[in-house]
Order: structure tokens, then sequence, then C-alpha cells
């Protein structure tokens, strides 16, 4: 089994948009009727405006980030000095199996390799357990003070950073 994280390309789109979806609406983060869901769906503007990458398991596409910076469209909570991911969505037949921790990793390393980065951060739903377990046990750590809320939504997002 061979993981691979890379820029994603326009050939990917499809694959992108269908894993995003069904990671959140199979595991029941959000219905399929929220709006929220046509920008998951909405892989070319995300890739106009942050950067987009896949990893892939063998050759095939199995999961996607995306990543912004602060001031930029994309962006929630980065402040200067922060690379923050987005989106992060793993096949859900191939959770589980390293991809979303190869994807961090990949992401850390590349935060890591960039000047005047010294933090990465990410928002998370609150029922999204495995990927709390997953980014603690990289070294994240939870920031309630900069939780938010999704403006008309009953919906509050964790903050976590990791400091380079």
């Amino acid at each position: 089994m061979s993981i691979t994280v890379r820029q994603a390309t326009e050939a990917d789109f499809d694959d992108i948009r269908r894993i995003t979806r069904d990671a959140y609406l199979s595991a029941g983060f959000i219905d399929a009727d929220n709006p929220y869901v046509k920008e998951l769906e909405n892989v070319e503007d995300r890739a106009k405006n942050a950067v987009v990458w896949v990893a892939e398991l063998d050759g095939k596409v199995a999961g996607s980030t995306a990543i912004t910076f602060a001031g930029q469209p994309y962006t929630d909570i980065a402040i200067e000095g922060e690379l923050e991911f987005r989106m992060l969505a793993v096949d859900p037949q191939l959770q589980r199996g390293g991809v979303g921790r190869a994807m961090v990793a990949a992401i850390i390393e590349h935060a890591r390799s960039l000047d005047g980065i010294h933090t990465v951060s990410l928002t998370s739903m609150t029922p999204m357990t495995n990927a709390h377990a997953l980014y603690k046990s990289m070294g994240f750590k939870r920031v309630p003070e900069r939780d938010w809320y999704v403006p008309n939504e009953d919906i509050i997002l964790w903050v976590f950073c990791l400091e380079l």
C-alpha cells in the first residue's frame, strides 16, 4: 500500500468532489440539503482560491484537502504566520487506513518549509471525533478561545493548532 500526497490537477476534480461530499454526508456531519454541500462540491472555485492537494492510495485519489493562508478567500481562521487547511476528506471506504494521517503529515512538512509560517491551524465540526483523535495524536492542540459559529447556523467549529 502506497500513499502519495500531491497538488491536485483538473483531472482530479470529479474524484475530489465525490470524496468530499461522501465523507461529510456518509458520516452524518451535514444533511444533503445543507448549503455547505455546494461549497464542498465546488472544487473549481477552491482550486482557484486555495491550493488543493490530493492523497493517492495505490495510484487512485483517496482524499483531499485545501491549503490557505491569512487574508485569502478560503481562509476561515488563519492569522499571519499560519497555514490553514480545510475540507480534509478521505473516501469513506478508505478511512482509518492512514490516508488522512499522510495528508496531515505532508501539510506539516510543507508548512515547516515555508518562511514566516510558525503554526498549522484548522477548524473541525464537534462530531468529527476520529479527526480530532488524529489531530491530537499528531501534536495539534485545541484552542477553544478561537472556536467560532457558522454564520446563521447553530454549529460551532472547534479550532486546533500545531506550533511548528
